[in-house]
């Protein structure tokens, strides 16, 4: 890269992370169009940065019901609500748990392929989805709005309230009603977008950003790993059963034949594999302290010296 492009690419950055209307974009070349985008991105982790001790607090908190039998409900609408529905569809196969995290938005599963016209500004609907759901004092419930002020989200978050439910408010704006009303407001200062109002884009990358942090530190906090290893994913395929023998292999030394066969006694359940090779419980057993354990691989090896 030559200094011109450096410097270029330097004040690209710096417009793209100013707080006023971006550059005339149609006029800018291709290079510098995308240039632009990527610089743009470049400043969303450090807008999410202040929100982190907050977003500590609301996982500790959302855990502590979750080890009780509670979810973590995400509820939005449109691009907001997709992306809550898009991290808790991914949540099962990495983690092994079904019904744990649940994404909620406005319109229904229509939705996430087609604009629900007016199904944002539906208050009423935001509280029947929830009270649908069942959602009760454990669970905590994840309203999503880059505005921090969509009537169906703040209907949601009104009725989880009002059940006992912990209530933490997701905005890329900051002091929303949203922010307010919730019990752990999160909201992180975007600024204006690339194409102005389009919140698919750096609010997008910004609550995809938090949505990430909530469900996986939760997950690790119900001890869905081991290390960095998810050892509570499912092997449901060839791929999946070949990652599933590295886990084991890396996390206990083993060879990879000793790794295949704890993992077929075990039922392919990579977590109970390791439990076996570690303490020499058998797959019963192992699986008995497990329970006990509350799923905490780590303690059952620590227990067992």
């Amino acid at each position: 890269m030559s200094a011109d492009d450096a410097t270029s690419l330097d004040a690209l950055a710096t417009e793209a992370s100013s707080t006023t209307p971006g550059p005339a974009i149609d006029e800018l070349s291709v290079t510098d169009l995308v240039a632009l985008m990527n610089a743009r991105d470049a400043t969303i982790a450090d807008a999410v940065r202040p929100a982190l001790p907050v977003i500590s607090a609301a996982v500790t908190a959302a855990t502590e019901r979750m080890r009780e039998g509670g979810r973590l409900v995400y509820v939005g609408a449109g691009t907001s609500g997709r992306l809550g529905v898009l991290d808790a569809s991914e949540v099962p196969p990495t983690f092994g748990v079904e019904d744990v995290v649940v994404g909620v938005i406005a319109g229904g599963p229509r939705a996430l392929v087609d604009a629900v016209e007016g199904a944002e500004d539906d208050t009423a609907a935001g509280a029947a989805d929830l009270a649908a759901l069942g959602v009760g004092r454990l669970d905590t419930v994840v309203g999503i709005a880059s505005s921090g002020r969509t009537p169906y989200v703040l209907g949601a978050l009104e009725h989880a309230a009002g059940v006992g439910a912990l209530t933490v408010g997701l905005a890329c704006n900051l002091e929303t009603p949203l922010g307010r009303a919730a019990t752990y407001g999160i909201e992180v200062a975007v600024g204006p977008e690339v194409v102005s109002g389009s919140t698919r884009l750096g609010a997008g990358t910004a609550t995809k950003m938090v949505l990430n942090i909530l469900s996986t530190a939760t997950m690790v906090q119900l001890g869905k790993t081991y290390g960095s290893l998810m050892v509570d994913m499912r092997a449901s395929n060839d791929k999946l059963r070949h990652r599933a023998v590295r886990m084991v292999a890396e996390a206990t030394g083993a060879e990879r034949t000793t790794a295949t066969a704890a993992l077929e006694a075990a039922g392919w359940h990579t977590k109970l594999a390791i439990a076996t090779i570690l303490t020499g419980l058998s797959p019963a057993e192992a699986a008995d302290a497990l329970e006990r354990a509350g799923g905490r691989l780590r303690t059952v090896i620590e227990e067992r010296g």
